[in-house]
């Protein structure tokens, strides 16, 4: 069997290449194409969230013994939250093979950390369909390789939120404030677009399908703005 670009950047060959074409399915790609029955890659994202959920806290669990329930899941959440998915996803070249509508595309939805997230989950659902749990766990630990190193230099870090709240308290800017400034995509999967303000001066901007994210990922352009 020829090992495809994607498969050698992954590091598995899929027995089942379909269930491949259907991790890279965009919604937006059947859309357009009304004629295509297989269905896009929610149903696979879902399953992978579940897969690297379980594999992450497994993780934290083995290298952290001394973290209780709420650092570890603080711990967790910082290397399975969209940002971190979607930075595995650009190592992989994901987001040049998403099977996408061409409005997606031309708003540059191959680069969106929301589609990029979502197609890791994706793929991470393909795998342990076709190749079982072993082949998933080894593929993920492998992809999200460098934040777990991260987590080794300090579990317990404080996230972007928290680093500019201390920040323009030190600066007596006043408090943060987060502004969600757009929502698209369907009701049940929105990917919310989200500004930090801190006065009247808009200092980031952030995107991802929980609020959080998107707030995590404004104050860390706030805190690059700031010079932090």
């Amino acid at each position: 069997m020829v090992t495809s670009a994607l498969e050698q950047a992954v590091g598995y060959t899929f027995k089942d290449r379909g269930l491949l074409r259907l991790a890279l399915m965009h919604p937006s790609y059947l859309n357009e194409h009304p004629e295509e029955t297989g269905g896009s890659n929610q149903r696979l994202e879902f399953l992978g969230d579940a897969c690297i959920g379980l594999l992450i806290g497994r993780e934290m669990y083995r290298r952290f013994p001394d973290l209780g329930e709420g650092g570890l899941t603080e711990a967790r959440s910082r290397v399975v939250r969209d940002e971190a998915l979607a930075g595995a996803a650009r190592r992989l070249g994901l987001g040049k093979h998403l099977i996408l509508g061409q409005g997606e595309r031309s708003r540059g939805g191959g680069e969106r950390d929301a589609n990029l997230a979502d197609a890791f989950e994706a793929l991470a659902g393909a795998i342990l369909l076709d190749g079982g749990y072993r082949s998933a766990q080894r593929v993920i630990l492998t992809a999200l390789r460098p934040e777990m190193r991260a987590m080794d230099l300090g579990p317990a870090g404080k996230d972007p939120k928290s680093q500019l709240q201390e920040l323009a308290h030190l600066r007596g800017l006043g408090p943060p404030s987060y502004e969600v400034v757009k929502t698209e995509g369907p009701p049940h999967q929105p990917v919310y677009t989200i500004a930090v303000r801190l006065g009247s001066e808009a200092l980031g901007v952030g995107e991802g399908r929980r609020k959080v994210d998107a707030e995590r990922l404004a104050a860390r352009a706030a805190l690059e703005a700031l010079g932090a």
